[in-house]
């Protein structure tokens, strides 16, 4: 009795011979958001202003089922380990209703099991590993971002129109390079056959030795390369690529480069003519997009990133789904978000209830300078319901519920 009484004053106030159990507002809606914001600051702050901007936009409009949206936020410091205590910090300590967020794929893996194992519903608005939504996918995880195989299916039919034999790879080496290394080989020799792979060169996330991979690639006699490097790696890439001549004969499809969290740094370094997917904030002109670029600058005073739609769509996501489910119960949102339907600033998307994998798509384009600056342009939009496997293969991947 004695310890009952103990563990029941560490969560209560004691007031003479009465405990008082803290109280959490009724009208208040706890998200917490998960992300590496220490690590991955060029992505994640326009992330995070898009999230920000959303919850207002929510808020103001009268909140959702008369309730006000609140975000807890925590850095998981890239890594695993770390995310899964802030995780379970958020659902036992503060008493959110789900969770969302994520950056890389490793940290995004970590939450999904946290997530099966909790039984707590799990929007990973960021990770790209396909591993998320098949092979470790569960009923309580869904996953905003076009995947990893997704995005190399929207390059692959540029790069087979390249009609190049010889093939190198680059990409970091962990779960989103080693999966986006795989799905390009598959995916390109089914759409060209007789393409050989040549070299490939992975390296680890951030610590890229560029001059001795930079190299390599070109000691392979490779007529095109396929590039997965992102960040500062992408950066050090193509500085040495420059520099050696890497580019003046080789052709590169690049996935996530014409994202202007990437494409902005390399300023007048920017390769000219990689085909990339991307994010072409300035020449996008529906509606949808028009709306909401200008509520973003008006407030920050900046263009969007992609990552600025990301965080947005996430949180339109999320509201949608609550409404829909009409209530904040873990089932409830679990039945809400398989077919949901959400509007986005890139169009209407679902989460697919094959595998809890939405539609949101994004760019394919080219790579050029313009007054001194790296720009995407002949871009267009890929629906990411065009670049799924059947509903047959997902049925292989996915474990049964």
């Amino acid at each position: 009795m004695k310890k009952v009484i103990q563990s029941v004053i560490k969560s209560g106030l004691v007031i003479g011979s009465l405990i008082v159990m803290p109280t959490w507002a009724a009208d208040t809606i706890k998200l917490g958001e998960i992300n590496s914001y220490k690590a991955m600051p060029a992505f994640l702050e326009p992330y995070k202003k898009g999230w920000e901007m959303a919850v207002e936009e929510v808020n103001a409009a009268g909140g959702v089922l008369g309730k006000s949206l609140e975000v807890i936020s925590r850095d998981d410091n890239a890594n695993p380990g770390d995310a899964v205590r802030v995780a379970e910090e958020l659902r036992s300590r503060e008493r959110v209703d789900m969770l969302f967020g994520g950056f890389l794929s490793h940290t995004g893996l970590a939450l999904t099991d946290y997530a099966r194992q909790r039984k707590i519903v799990y929007l990973a608005a960021e990770p790209l590993t396909d591993k998320m939504v098949w092979e470790d996918g569960n009923k309580y995880t869904y996953r905003l971002r076009p995947s990893t195989y997704m995005q190399v299916a929207m390059l692959v039919p540029e790069a087979a129109k390249l009609n190049k034999k010889r093939w190198a790879l680059v990409y970091p080496n962990y779960e989103f390079g080693q999966s986006a290394a795989a799905t390009f080989k598959k995916l390109l020799s089914e759409a060209q056959p007789g393409v050989e792979f040549v070299e490939e060169q992975a390296s680890p996330l951030g610590k890229i030795d560029a001059g001795s991979v930079t190299q390599a690639l070109a000691d392979s006699k490779a007529d095109g390369v396929f590039n997965a490097l992102f960040g500062a790696d992408l950066g050090k890439f193509v500085r040495e690529g420059n520099t050696r001549g890497l580019f003046k004969d080789t052709q590169v499809v690049s996935l996530l480069t014409g994202e202007p969290e990437y494409l902005d740094p390399l300023g007048s370094e920017t390769p000219e003519g990689w085909i990339v997917t991307g994010y072409p904030w300035s020449s996008i002109t529906t509606p949808d997009h028009n709306a909401f670029k200008k509520a973003y600058e008006d407030k920050f005073g900046e263009y969007p990133r992609a990552g600025s739609v990301v965080g947005y769509a996430a949180i339109k996501s999320i509201a949608a789904a609550i409404e829909k489910a009409g209530s904040t119960n873990t089932d409830d949102l679990v039945a809400a978000f398989s077919g949901l339907q959400v509007g986005t600033p890139l169009g209407e998307i679902t989460y697919r209830t094959q595998d809890n994998q939405s539609t949101f798509g994004t760019f394919v384009g080219t790579t050029a300078l313009v007054n001194g600056k790296g720009a995407l342009l002949d871009a267009y939009y890929v629906d990411g319901a065009d670049v799924q496997p059947s509903d047959e293969e997902v049925a292989k991947l996915r474990p049964a519920q």
